[in-house]
């Protein structure tokens, strides 16, 4: 108040008058809009600079600052007074300024990551674990650590900007409620090794599903296996486990080698038994009819002239029995004393001619009476009946 003339020609008597404040404040706002005023403070009335240009070019800054640009893949979304009124394409846009309207530019093609049961250390340096979303429970109520990461885009940006408070933490929290509801349902063995990409696929599956019901508007791009391992307290008891698991099978796996070499061999043995018993019994079962075909023959021949049948019966009988009998018998009285006899030659063409098999087609297969080289055809039955006439001279 020190500069306030009415306080010094009151010399300090009393509070200052307010229509002199008044009429100070009056002055000074038609000294701000270019009005001068003369030296008792009446306003002259004419305005130094004209004052409509001014605020002419203050609008036109205003309204400049409506202008922005969309970029490709993106969506612009208006707020009129904090309602939502237009959502715009990529290219120069405008809309009404500050406060009135504003525009926020949305990236819907960028892909966002979510790293659960795990975060990336700054410069990728390294990464700290977080077991309170890696560790959950499976179905057959063991304990696993598991890190993933999503990987997301934007689908509707009217349901990411107005039904979402955060868009990373909605997804973060349906990722780990999917993954643990997939893993509850499987086995850890699966988890872990042959069903890692389907558990990947259906944690995917079940996001998206959870995702679009409650409208958020987010894309699932791709769910990432990190890492899958039993906790680390467990681990040294897990990799036991694991390699005896790993024995068993390789100890299957020759077992199944074994009975695969095994098998089919049995099977051929057996194949070639049933083959032979077919075979002789066809075989037993012609040389039957055979037999029983020419018995008919011989009995029918038999009725028509017995005795002509049964001497070519004994004769038959007969050959059969000598020509396995390695004896030749020797007329020695009508003969020469010191006839040699090649009989090691005399065997060998035996066994020649019953080694030999008939030409004929129809003959039978009867064992052969060897042929003696150089003998008489008659000798045979002159030593039958010396040998009958010396039975009869010792009786």
């Amino acid at each position: 108040m020190a500069n306030d003339p009415g306080w010094g020609n009151r010399n300090n008597e009393g509070p200052p008058d307010l229509d002199e404040v008044m009429r100070q404040f009056k002055r000074k706002i038609k000294a701000l809009f270019g009005k001068k005023t003369e030296p008792n403070g009446d306003p002259e009335g004419k305005p130094i600079v004209a004052v409509l240009p001014i605020f002419g070019l203050i609008v036109l800054v205003w309204m400049a600052t409506g202008f922005y640009i969309v970029d490709q893949g993106s969506r612009g979304v208006v707020l009129r007074f904090g309602k939502h009124v237009e959502t715009t394409m990529p290219g120069p846009r405008w809309h009404m300024p500050f406060p009135v309207e504003s525009a926020t530019v949305v990236n819907m093609e960028q892909v966002r990551t979510i790293e659960i049961g795990y975060r990336s250390a700054e410069g990728g340096s390294g990464r700290s674990k977080e077991l309170r979303e890696s560790l959950m429970l499976t179905d057959d109520e063991n304990i696993i650590d598991l890190q993933f990461a999503v990987q997301y885009n934007l689908k509707n940006v009217e349901d990411t900007l107005f039904n979402n408070r955060s868009v990373d933490e909605a997804v973060r929290g349906i990722a780990e409620t999917a993954i643990r509801e997939v893993v509850g349902k499987s086995k850890l063995d699966f988890a872990l090794y042959e069903g890692r990409d389907e558990v990947a696929v259906n944690t995917k599956k079940l996001m998206q599903e959870v995702l679009d019901r409650y409208k958020t508007g987010v894309n699932v791009v791709s769910v990432t296996m990190q890492n899958a391992q039993p906790p680390e307290q467990v681990q040294a008891a897990f990799e036991d486990a694991v390699k005896a698991k790993q024995d068993l099978e390789r100890q299957k796996n020759e077992g199944q080698a074994y009975a695969n070499d095994v098998i089919p061999k049995a099977r051929g043995t057996a194949s070639r038994l049933l083959q032979e018993a077919a075979g002789y019994k066809l075989r037993v079962e012609n040389e039957a009819q055979g037999n029983v075909s020419r018995f008919n023959q011989i009995f029918a021949q038999y009725q028509r002239a017995p005795e002509v049948t049964r001497s070519r019966m004994y004769l038959d009988a007969q050959e059969q029995i000598m020509s396995s009998v390695s004896k030749v018998i020797v007329d020695q009285k009508n003969g020469n004393s010191l006839l040699y006899l090649p009989l090691d030659k005399l065997m060998a063409a035996s066994g020649a001619n019953l080694s030999t098999p008939p030409s004929s087609a129809n003959a039978q297969l009867l064992p052969v009476a060897p042929s003696l080289p150089n003998v008489d055809a008659n000798a045979e039955f002159k030593a039958r009946d010396t040998s009958r006439s010396r039975d009869r001279d010792s009786r």
